[in-house]
């Protein structure tokens, strides 16, 4: 196993990525808030099939957590995070501090509109900006030719490129993706936060999105399927339903019959919010 190389400084990134540019060499990127998982590490790979150098960041970034949520319990392991790093062959680990990224008087956040309206954005309102902001920072300081991104966070990945569509930033996003468990539950790190009765619970979340976006494909009607799948949540052992909604793939707009659509959704059990998503079947 080789260990990638550690740098927690801009400079000593951009030193190290101008290295490579010399050589000819592709720089593939993929960002994280670290606690990696097998779904992270299946980005690597695919960053590893896309260029001859991967960097993966990892950043807890605080200006997407509101106040109430959880940034000071967000998992950090990162001894054991650079070891599967560089079990994965990754390259190369940035590992900023909050005052690196946001140092003494850093005043800009981005704002992205179109996909980011609904969903995530109305129940944690200034996530979309946070997410904006790190990502545009990150990709401005590596300037990969490529970035890595997973359809878990499928409305996060729908933001991102349309961040880098109207800034013009030369970098192909790629969606990844999204990696289970053998019970079909989307890996994330916040599934740490489960105990074992949780867990079980939480392995029927895929399964209900799955039924539902078939009865949409089978044409059912959105509203009818859509608060069905609450019900359903709920009896499997769910607290609370954030929301459950049919939306336009690309774009994340109101989903429409015979268009490519996509069903998120994103529930409570006990203090752990969970998301997924499936794609709704052509028909």
């Amino acid at each position: 196993m080789s260990r990638p190389l550690v740098v927690d400084s801009v400079a000593a990134l951009r030193a190290q990525i101008r290295d490579w540019r010399h050589d000819g060499l592709r720089v593939a990127m993929v960002p994280t808030m670290g606690a990696l998982h097998d779904g992270h590490i299946s980005l690597v790979r695919i960053a590893l099939e896309r260029a001859e150098r991967c960097v993966v960041s990892i950043f807890v970034n605080p200006t997407q957590f509101a106040p109430t949520e959880d940034l000071d319990k967000y998992p950090r392991q990162l001894a054991r995070d650079v070891d599967r790093l560089g079990m994965a062959r990754a390259d190369l680990a940035f590992t900023p501090t909050v005052g690196e990224m946001y140092p003494s008087g850093f005043a800009t956040r981005i704002s992205v509109g179109g996909p980011s309206a609904g969903l995530e954005a109305d129940f944690r309102p200034t996530f979309f900006d946070g997410v904006a902001t790190v990502v545009a920072k990150l990709l401005l300081q590596a300037t990969p030719d490529c970035a890595i991104f997973g359809e878990k966070d499928y409305q996060q990945l729908c933001v991102v490129r349309q961040l880098c569509r109207d800034l013009d930033l030369p970098v192909e996003i790629i969606g990844a993706p999204t990696i289970r468990d053998a019970h079909g539950l989307a890996m994330s790190s916040r599934n740490a936060y489960l105990d074992e009765t949780e867990l079980r619970i939480a392995r029927q979340f895929n399964v209900i999105l799955r039924d539902t976006a078939a009865a949409l494909a089978a044409g059912a009607g959105q509203s009818h399927a859509t608060e069905e799948a609450s019900r359903a949540l709920i009896a499997a052992g769910f607290q609370k339903v954030d929301y459950v909604e049919a939306r336009e793939s690309l774009t994340l707009a109101p989903w429409h019959r015979n268009g490519e659509g996509r069903l998120l959704a994103a529930a409570w059990l006990g203090k752990t919010r969970l998301i997924d998503n499936v794609e709704i079947p052509s028909t």
